[in-house]
């Protein structure tokens, strides 16, 4: 009597397999890789900046140099001076900092709100679901340029503020999106399983349900991240954000763009680096989305 061969039992890909694989189809959208590569440039600029900035962000010199300019003691302005007399180019490197610490802080703070409120609304439903509803309703009637502007000048200009105002303004749109998902996956074979285990309702939640819903949330994790880059610099250009003399581009903007017409290039330079960062989050996440069709 034959008995039928052991059937060796499945192996799970590793943390470490799964990132490989990420990357992997990464590769097969043109569009992710140069947002990718976009993106990876001002990390590099943000974490390196003591070493390639030329000169300290705050250092006056002589104002209004155009880009090119002789520097006292040798070099060159390569991006010209602002009014004050300093140097635009080590501003831009050093305002990356501060860009790239303040919006993923933003907006991971509204995505851990937002997904927090969408799980538990789409998941237990019944009064829990309406009366989180009705929030992110009430939340969403006002224009989030005005929850920005009035957070702010209630609470005052500061990192933290900003953070807190961008989180109230946007978690509702991510609570709505979480739920949506959450709705559709609720019903699922595994979810059952898992309540056939005894499994607890936070279990279920973030174990069973959040990572199958990463898809979408990735995607429009990159888009709002490229918002609230936006919201920074429009918070910087109408004076109420980041508190100076630190460098912020939305604030090199403000302070300058009284010249804007006589030295352009005191306002054209914050405003190719903010537009290309957000570009760049722009095509991650249509590269993302582009692959997720394919599959």
């Amino acid at each position: 009597m034959t008995y039928p061969a052991a059937v060796p039992p499945v192996e799970r890909p590793t943390a470490a397999r799964r990132v490989w694989r990420g990357f992997a189809g990464l590769r097969r959208s043109k569009v992710a890789l140069i947002g990718i590569v976009i993106i990876l440039f001002w990390v590099l600029v943000a974490l390196f900046a003591p070493l390639i900035a030329p000169l300290p962000p705050n250092a006056t010199i002589i104002p209004m140099l155009p880009p090119g300019a002789a520097r006292p003691g040798g070099g060159a302005f390569l991006l010209g001076t602002d009014h004050l007399g300093r140097d635009i180019l080590s501003r831009i490197i050093w305002g990356a900092r501060t860009v790239l610490f303040y919006a993923p802080a933003a907006t991971l703070s509204a995505y851990f709100v937002g997904v927090l409120g969408g799980l538990v609304s789409g998941y237990k439903q019944g009064w829990i679901d309406e009366l989180l509803s009705r929030c992110g309703d009430l939340v969403l009637a006002f224009p989030a340029i005005v929850l920005y502007i009035s957070i702010i000048a209630k609470f005052g200009a500061s990192g933290f503020n900003i953070v807190l105002a961008v989180t109230v303004a946007s978690a509702p749109g991510i609570m709505r999106i979480v739920r949506g998902l959450v709705l559709d996956l609720r019903n699922r074979a595994y979810v059952a399983a898992a309540k056939t285990r005894g499994e607890s309702v936070w279990w279920i939640m973030f174990v069973e349900i959040l990572p199958n819903a990463r898809g979408p949330l990735i995607v429009d994790f990159c888009l709002r991240l490229g918002y609230t880059m936006i919201t920074i610099g429009t918070l910087g250009f109408l004076g109420i954000g980041l508190p100076p003399p630190n460098p912020d581009w939305g604030g090199m903007i403000n302070e300058t763009r009284q010249f804007a017409m006589v030295f352009p290039h005191m306002v054209v330079f914050p405003c190719l680096a903010i537009s290309s960062l957000v570009l760049g989050c722009n095509l991650l996440a249509d590269g993302l989305r582009e692959l997720a069709l394919r599959v």
